[in-house]
């Protein structure tokens, strides 16, 4: 049988439809986000992994180190923040684009691009995108491992295996739980096909956990005292995965919340979160309207995927961080956008009206997720800025390199100055009281407390500085060891 004879064109039109998604992408990354965006809690412990800034800040038993890895190019070079925003939004919109190709021959173009557009425009996402935080690159392994494996049920190429297997490893290194996740309902599928395609696409699937989940094992018995025990400290710090009800949880967080931990805050904005009430019904629009496509294997397998990365965040986990969900949101907006497209052809008595329909819904959601974008980098902004004051005054008493600072917003302070940040308690736990004070005797030491309760014991002789109030922390004040002083002064001995 001949190929039909494409237009001419029409082979450069999901080049030029994917380009201009993730062009866009990119514009608003570089645009609304990155100028002035400082780093974060996460990011900083990410980022002191790799950094000669500071020290290497504690590294939790739940983190993987794919990120890190991820930035290690510019760290290795520059200490610019800015230099690192800048280049996670050129490679996020990179990968958005790579993410969204490999699905060229098993949907529409325009059903590709509305995706595309769709997941690009949440503020989760444009928010994210910049940052050095893990899920959003879990959301692109996703979108590649699935699209990869739907090509190679039908011809198991090289490259398409290897793409299986590289989806499946990029998440992997980046969070190896969600990984685990994502290759189910996969294996699941290949488990229907025939027997030489669900070989190759079984090894190709435990490949690709074995690329990030080798490392963390490993990790896990030279530093954590073994896997289950690695597993159990992760469960620990994340608040004792179990049985939880968190879909309210996630609802509040879209206001704008990065984490809602405990989330026990009121609804004050529903607004925000009229679209996601509404993805179980466009999500189920998507499915039953490419039903009798040859589309629907691809929208079936997109959508069982993202439903299983959503379920342990929905379910195990008892608060919220709207950055949990990107893996889902990335692989419903596929059938989303099969729903929307389907919409919009209906007949053409209606059609006119449909349309309509969908411009204003469409744009009434980027109304609402630029408002939230906007509020929510203005207010995270503030925090940066008030942590630069803090950091000033701190140097201005002495605490310069090589220094240690411990308590409240240890991590985020100390890598801005270059010092250690360390804690005798809790899930950063690194160094005891007793060492804290050994090192107080050889270099300044600060600790940062925002309550009246006292100091540590080995603090209490310490001279206490006031501080500028840190975002919602106020009364914010230091005990500084002998080993610091003001500038101009000499260190008591």
């Amino acid at each position: 049988m001949r190929r039909r004879a494409l237009k001419p064109g029409a082979a450069a039109r999901p080049v030029l439809w994917l380009t201009a998604v993730a062009a866009a992408f990119t514009l608003v990354q570089l645009v609304l986000v990155v100028p002035g965006l400082g780093l974060g809690w996460d990011e900083t412990v990410y980022v002191s992994q790799v950094s000669p800034q500071a020290p290497a800040a504690f590294f939790s038993a739940p983190r993987a180190r794919g990120v890190t890895f991820l930035v290690a190019p510019v760290t290795a070079v520059t200490t610019s923040t800015l230099a690192l925003r800048v280049y996670l939004a050129l490679l996020s919109g990179g990968a958005l684009f790579s993410a969204l190709w490999v699905w060229r021959r098993m949907l529409p173009t325009p059903v590709l691009a509305v995706a595309g557009a769709l997941f690009a425009s949440l503020w989760i996402t444009m928010f994210y995108g910049p940052q050095v935080m893990p899920n959003l690159w879990v959301a692109y392994g996703a979108l590649i491992a699935v699209g990869c494996f739907l090509r190679a049920a039908r011809r198991p190429g090289p490259w398409v295996l290897t793409g299986v297997a590289a989806g499946v490893g990029l998440a992997s290194l980046m969070r190896p739980t969600d990984a685990v996740w994502l290759a189910l309902p996969l294996a699941v599928a290949a488990l229907l096909m025939r027997v030489r395609r669900q070989v190759l696409l079984l090894l190709m699937l435990a490949t690709g956990l074995a690329i990030g989940w080798a490392g963390w094992v490993i990790e896990a018995y030279v530093r954590y005292g073994g896997l289950f025990a690695r597993l159990r400290r992760a469960s620990d710090i994340q608040g004792h995965l179990g049985a939880y009800f968190a879909i309210d949880d996630h609802v509040r967080a879209l206001s704008g919340r990065t984490l809602c931990r405990p989330c026990d805050v009121p609804w004050q904005h529903p607004v925000t979160s009229v679209w996601f009430l509404a993805l179980p019904l466009l999500v189920a629009g998507g499915v039953w309207a490419a039903a009798r496509t040859r589309h629907r294997a691809a929208i079936v397998l997109a959508t069982g995927t993202g439903l299983a990365l959503a379920a342990p965040y929905l379910f195990t986990v008892g608060y919220a961080a709207p950055r949990f969900l990107l893996p889902a949101y990335a692989l419903l907006s596929l059938p989303v956008a099969q729903c929307l497209v389907r919409v919009s052809r209906v007949r053409p008595r209606w059609r006119r009206a449909a349309v309509a329909l969908v411009a204003v819904a469409v744009a009434a959601h980027l109304a609402v997720q630029f408002r939230i974008l906007d509020s929510t980098t203005h207010r995270v902004r503030g925090y940066i800025a008030d942590q630069n004051r803090v950091a000033a005054e701190l140097r201005a008493q002495g605490v310069r390199p090589p220094c240690v600072i411990t308590g409240e917003e240890a991590i985020r302070v100390a890598f801005d100055i270059g010092c250690a940040s360390r804690q005798p308690s809790g899930h950063d736990e690194s160094i005891t009281p007793g060492g804290l004070a050994a090192m107080a005797r050889q270099r300044p030491v600060a600790v940062l407390r925002s309550d009246e309760r006292p100091p540590p014991a080995y603090a209490r002789r310490w001279r206490v500085h006031p501080l500028p109030d840190l975002h919602h922390r106020t009364g914010l004040r230091a005990y500084l060891s002998p080993t610091a002083s003001p500038l101009g002064q000499a260190p008591a001995r």
